[in-house]
């Protein structure tokens, strides 16, 4: 049944790929000019074809991956539908029940730094790139519409399964080329400018001194430690701070409403919705094929998720249509929501963006200030230096950051800067490019998927000086010390993606990290007593694994 399933869905993806690979198959004289001499024209001429790129083949894939994987194909399937070019051979079941991340590092081990990561049930065929060379040849191709595949199920479910709620505007997770375009230039000038995200201070202030509080209420009267699980606040502290932005809006989640059942039904369906991907996306499924007990979950959580999500936008919108003068914005004397202000452009459009910033904005800033805070804990020189930029501007504990104070602070910037390198959350990125490109001595056909992984070379010493070591200096443009840890190559930190592409997010992101960091360590000297080996676990994202027992105690001054 299985090799059945797999014959029928491997001639329609290589059916797909053939189609893509003959739209823009394109070698324009000028495209190879502009690579800025990494490849020449004789270079270019030389380059080996793409079948030659090694990697290993589907049936080694399954080997490695699937128990008795062998067993089920018998010696004439493999020969016609798993033509095997074997440059080192793949160890039975070596890839069973390990992550997304420990299979590409031991296929790194066996191919070299680049190499095709093979189409099996019907996902399209990939090309690992570890070699940061290649990186800046990839993005200045990308083209006008920088092409990534999206998540093949959050896709089904808007288009397919939900497309009653959707009718065909997405939102930027699942829309490519133009229609992706026009709703990028669309959000861009209320979330993308970073004057417009600082005028939402006072609001995520206003989030933040409640979460303080709530840190001096739950920390152990005589260690001064948070209960292991610490997360589940810092869960509550990003959701709320995205609501408050997105909506204008507050749930209540760090006090008030905290245990509601509906509160806790948003944050479990949330993770869920990461737990879940990660099976379907990162993992070997058959989903295209069969729709698995994990994939009917998964639409299960979106649809909860819609129904909740969609509930808060409601009342939002039913406040917005009733307040025609403004008066609720004046009086609470906060930045009108980012639904408020897409309205004026495109109502659909600003309800997919008010989603989205809820379901995609609360574990990936979370585990991105998880590892600050590991940092920063850890590094108590470092701390006690950004105390001191902090009490420049704070001179007491009670004083408020403004607009105008946070513009002189290069040290918080870089103590975040640094934790994102150290505890990245996520891989890479990933692009289609309209136009073939020779990518380490190989030619890579138009509209393949090239994983740029570059996040997991920031603690390779290769390409990081002192890349274990959490060196906030090298951030620091004209500090005499960081220079020499400076990163060579641009392309390499890309915890935002890049470009045209990059997180629509990320000034509100930035804004949030500031804002907690620079009022945490203000407040109190951060501990972490306990290793933070293995402190995270790769689901869709990277996320906390160990309790976060910090510790907190009040500074005096």
């Amino acid at each position: 049944m299985l090799s059945r399933l797999l014959i029928k869905w491997d001639a329609i993806v290589e059916r797909s790929l053939s189609s893509a690979a003959l739209r823009g198959y394109a070698t324009a004289v000028q495209q190879k000019q502009e690579t800025q001499g990494t490849f020449t024209t004789n270079n270019w001429e030389n380059a080996r074809p793409y079948s030659e790129l090694p990697g290993p083949s589907k049936y080694e894939m399954l080997r490695g991956i699937l128990p008795g994987a062998s067993q089920l194909f018998n010696q004439t399937i493999l020969v016609r539908f798993f033509p095997i070019q074997i440059l080192k051979p793949i160890p039975k079941c070596v890839f069973h029940k390990k992550t997304f991340i420990e299979i590409i590092r031991t296929m790194t081990h066996i191919y070299g730094d680049i190499y095709r990561f093979p189409s099996v049930f019907g996902r399209p065929e990939m090309v690992m790139n570890f070699n940061p060379n290649d990186y800046p040849i990839i993005f200045r191709n990308e083209g006008i519409w920088p092409e990534r595949r999206t998540f093949g199920t959050l896709y089904y479910h808007r288009k397919v399964h939900r497309k009653d709620f959707f009718q065909d505007v997405e939102g930027l997770l699942t829309t490519r080329g133009e229609e992706w375009g026009k709703i990028r230039t669309a959000v861009n000038p209320v979330l993308m400018q970073p004057k417009n995200a600082r005028l939402y201070l006072n609001t995520l202030l206003e989030v933040n001194d409640e979460f303080l509080e709530r840190i001096r209420h739950i920390r152990d009267p005589l260690t001064l430690e948070v209960p292991d699980d610490f997360i589940d606040d810092i869960n509550r502290l990003t959701l709320e701070g995205v609501v408050s932005i997105a909506l204008n809006t507050r749930l209540g989640m760090i006090h008030k409403n905290r245990d509601s059942p509906e509160s806790k039904t948003l944050l479990k369906e949330i993770r869920n919705f990461f737990a879940l991907s990660e099976e379907i996306e990162l993992k070997i499924s058959i989903w295209k094929i069969i729709k698995t007990p994990t994939f009917h979950k998964l639409m299960k959580t979106l649809d909860t998720l819609i129904v909740l999500c969609n509930k808060y936008i409601d009342e939002a919108l039913k406040r917005i249509d009733s307040d025609s003068e403004g008066k609720f914005t004046s009086e609470v004397g906060k930045e009108k929501s980012v639904l408020e202000k897409l309205l004026k452009i495109d109502r659909k459009i600003a309800v997919v963006m008010a989603m989205d910033m809820m379901m995609a904005g609360v574990d990936t800033t979370s585990s991105t200030l998880t590892g600050i805070l590991f940092c920063i804990a850890k590094n108590p020189e470092k701390q006690q230096k950004l105390f001191e930029e902090l009490k420049s501007i704070l001179p007491n504990k009670d004083s408020r950051l403004t607009i105008e104070n946070m513009t002189n602070l290069p040290y918080l910037r870089a103590c975040i800067k640094e934790g994102m390198r150290y505890h990245p959350i996520i891989i890479g990125t990933n692009r289609q490019l309209p136009n073939e490109v020779v990518l380490s001595g190989y030619r890579i056909p138009a509209g393949i998927d090239i994983s740029v992984a570059s996040n997991l070379l920031l603690r390779n010493e290769k390409f990081v000086e002192e890349p274990n070591k959490y060196i906030p200096e090298r951030w620091l443009r004209n500090d005499n010390e960081g220079k020499k840890y400076q990163l060579n190559n641009p392309f390499l930190f890309l915890p935002f993606g890049f470009g045209p592409r990059s997180c629509v997010g990320k000034r509100i992101v930035d804004l949030e990290l500031e804002v907690t960091l620079a009022r945490l360590v203000r407040n109190f000297m951060i501990e972490f007593n306990y290793s933070t080996e293995n402190a995270f676990t790769q689901k869709l994202i990277f996320l906390p694994a160990i309790p976060l027992k910090f510790r907190f105690a009040e500074r005096k001054e």
